[in-house]
């Protein structure tokens, strides 16, 4: 089977690229992680205005959605050029607050850009809250606006990655269990950013090695180096069909394997890519440690490597 994006959505791609391209964003990921958040408010809206938060809000909310495969068409595009922020937060906060009530009181700024959400993960941690405007608590007894202020920052693998604890209680929005689509649109977004930021390493790691030199010729005419980065694109291009399907279906174990094989194959291109950088690839100040840390970083995010094997395993033997 092939998954090809339309003519439609390889345009708002490309309008995705180009804006981003032009938003200087590792210089944005950068502030963002000294806690400067300016840049990526601006850079927030923007991308607000080109509809990307919208694909997950319903139309009678102000949004477009809900439309998973446009949203990672936007969210390779958005690892590709590493934007930081709760991204993928603030789509789950717009299945999180599906039910009419919350639906009319915060989705429109939502799929504004006005609000940035935040939710609570399994690990208690949520991402940026010191830069979000709403802070959703999920708990078994419904789902939680919660008022307390963020507590000290803790400090992730990937600079731009602000994690922060968010104190139990505060306002009740709904009194019903979190919705579980929520996780699923939570694993897609995140397979498909890590998928873009496999793509950014696999392309910066082609630039590199066709400009240094060894014995007067470029290192990428070595055949051992071609065998590797026929290696990561490899792993990158059979990831990209598990993406499409999965966001075709919405099944959660084939987002589940989708997000296993895509965070798998950026996190594999990260290590290659380092070290056909060498020395270099080690510094923060070098761009590269951008898509490097935070292809570590989604592998575990919204679910590790084995939780996700063992849904899709779960599905797979299933009798019937």
């Amino acid at each position: 089977m092939r998954f090809l994006l339309d003519a439609e959505q390889r345009a708002f791609a490309g309008s995705l690229r180009a804006m981003l391209t032009a938003a200087d964003t590792p210089a944005v990921a950068r502030d963002w992680g000294r806690g400067d958040h300016a840049g990526g408010r601006a850079l927030w809206s923007r991308i607000a205005e080109a509809g990307v938060f919208g694909l997950a809000v319903p139309q009678e909310y102000g949004g477009m959605g809900p439309r998973p495969v446009e949203l990672a068409v936007a969210f390779v595009e958005l690892g590709r050029h590493a934007v930081p922020g709760p991204l993928v937060e603030t789509i789950v906060a717009a299945v999180l607050l599906g039910e009419p009530a919350p639906a009319e009181r915060f989705l429109p700024g939502l799929a504004a850009g006005t609000d940035i959400a935040t939710v609570a993960a399994p690990t208690g941690y949520a991402l940026d809250a010191d830069a979000a405007t709403l802070h959703l608590l999920p708990a078994s007894k419904g789902l939680y606006l919660s008022a307390a202020a963020p507590g000290p920052v803790r400090r992730s693998l990937d600079p731009a990655r602000r994690l922060t604890p968010l104190a139990p209680g505060g306002e009740l929005l709904t009194a019903t269990p979190p919705r579980a689509p929520a996780l699923t649109w939570a694993r897609l977004a995140t397979a498909a950013q890590a998928l873009g930021a496999g793509l950014a390493l696999l392309d910066r790691t082609v630039t590199h090695v066709a400009r240094r030199t060894q014995f007067g010729v470029p290192v990428g005419s070595f055949q051992a180096v071609k065998h590797r980065l026929a290696d990561m694109r490899t792993a990158l291009e059979f990831a990209r069909p598990l993406l499409f399907g999965a966001a075709l279906s919405m099944r959660p174990a084939d987002v589940a394997a989708a997000k296993l094989r895509a965070c798998e194959a950026a996190y594999a291109t990260a290590r290659t890519a380092l070290h056909l950088h060498g020395a270099i690839g080690y510094t923060a100040e070098y761009d590269l440690s951008l898509w490097l840390t935070k292809a570590r970083a989604l592998r575990t995010a919204w679910g590790t490597p084995q939780e996700c094997r063992d849904l899709f395993l779960a599905e797979a033997l299933r009798p019937g």
